[in-house]
């Protein structure tokens, strides 16, 4: 088995992680890393976090095996982890109800949060309104455009929802708030961060809450590869979405020891990794410091912040957690790069071929995973981390796909007009028999 022991006791991954904040956060910072070390392995608060996950997300969440997929890709077996089946519709729930949990504890009546999808911020006001917590979301102002539906779940559950403008109006914008608004209201505020990114404890803790995802593959691919006929006990690869990167960690962390399951996060590579128009912090950036940590940033030789592109708001990020670049310094884990079209060719035949509206940020780890399965055997597995619904996805896929968005299964494969640019969907293949 292979021996993982990350972060140490200053929050670093190799030479990523650490807290580099101002003198203000200093002291909250600190009080942070002594609640989650008092609170991390204290049995009554395992057992009520377990509780709220089981009775009130709804877990364990299924795998299923997307068979028809399977067969039409002609290579190895695709099971997708249902996380789009959580309450609220993401994975982001299993994070915000720990946090919250700790800021009760810690006598923090009122919570912040970023959201760039609207799925951390819709998680974070659900949680506040079972707990009776103040609930501020800042969200950037072309993200509150395009996942309006988020917007107004978030106000129905009682939150206020403040558009940023300033910058890209994206995710890093509405974390750069998010961060000022906590430096001016430290002493009655918990940041209730959404990824494995931020200043220590937030990458090791977000990772901890959402390993749940990772723990329960582990219980539940050797029967689901039993029951489908499938050789061996844990897949062969493990397929995840990579933005700031919670819902990658969660299911990666409990495989790293793992050595023959490859680890694969997918980057939102937008119009192309060489169009300078992509979110692959990765494999297009350079080591820096943002938002509290040393990671991969997008940044100009400067050292200024690039702006950034996804058709999917949640992966579109400068920065990726830290333990993400440190896994992929070592070669732990891999990270390729999905494009747009890609993105929403996957989006579209996922839903035609297996009935499942998926997000459009789990819809590049699906868009991978159909890839990568035509140079495996049908002896082999792709584990997917199919991290949220597409509801939200909706506007965007139709305004992109326009009037053709309803066309005929005969269409498959015929170019799909878009706003910007067309949007090519699965070509239609042979059926087994």
């Amino acid at each position: 088995m292979y021996e993982y022991h990350q972060p140490d006791a200053r929050g670093h991954f190799g030479n990523y992680g650490g807290a580099f904040v101002s003198e203000t956060l200093t002291r909250a910072i600190h009080e942070l890393k002594e609640a989650y070390a008092r609170y991390q392995h204290d049995p009554a608060f395992l057992a009520e976090f377990n509780y709220e996950l089981a009775h009130f997300v709804g877990r364990p969440s299924p795998i299923y095996h997307a068979a028809r997929m399977s067969r039409e890709m002609g290579g190895a077996q695709i099971y997708l982890k249902r996380e789009d089946l959580n309450h609220t519709g993401a994975h982001k729930i299993n994070n915000t109800i720990g946090q919250a949990m700790l800021a009760r504890r810690m006598g923090k009546p009122r919570v912040i949060a970023e959201t760039g999808a609207g799925q951390h911020g819709v998680a974070t006001a659900t949680i506040c309104a079972r707990y009776g917590l103040e609930c501020v979301v800042y969200m950037g102002s072309e993200d509150v455009k395009r996942q309006s539906p988020n917007v107004y779940r978030m106000n129905l559950l009682g939150a206020t929802v403040v558009p940023v403008t300033s910058g890209s109006k994206t995710l890093k914008d509405a974390l750069n708030e998010a961060m000022r608004d906590w430096v001016a209201n430290v002493d009655n505020t918990f940041y209730i961060i959404g990824t494995v990114a931020g200043p220590h404890p937030y990458p090791m803790m977000v990772r901890d809450f959402q390993s749940v995802i990772g723990n329960e593959c582990l219980v539940q691919m050797p029967e689901m590869l039993a029951a489908t006929g499938v050789r061996g006990t844990q897949p062969d690869a493990v397929v995840a979405c990579v933005g700031g990167g919670s819902n990658a960690m969660g299911i990666f962390f409990p495989y790293i020891a793992h050595e023959a399951t490859r680890l694969i996060g997918v980057e939102a590579a937008g119009e192309g990794m060489d169009s300078g128009k992509h979110s692959a912090s990765i494999q297009r950036g350079s080591p820096g410091v943002l938002h509290g940590n040393r990671t991969y940033v997008l940044q100009d030789d400067n050292g200024q912040v690039t702006e950034t592109h996804s058709i999917s708001a949640g992966l579109d990020y400068p920065g990726v957690g830290p333990e993400h670049a440190y896994l992929n310094d070592i070669g732990r884990a891999e990270y390729v790069g999905v494009t747009d079209q890609e993105a929403l060719a996957a989006f579209h035949y996922l839903c035609r071929t297996e009935g499942i509206i998926a997000a459009l940020e789990s819809s590049h780890a699906v868009a991978h995973a159909m890839q990568l399965a035509k140079t495996m055997r049908d002896d082999q597995s792709i584990l997917v981390n199919l991290s949220g619904r597409g509801d939200k996805d909706i506007g965007t896929v139709a305004d992109l796909s326009q009037a053709n968005f309803y066309c005929r299964p005969s269409c498959q494969g015929q170019s799909v007009k878009g706003a910007d640019h067309p949007v090519h969907l699965a070509p239609k293949l042979e059926r087994a028999a």
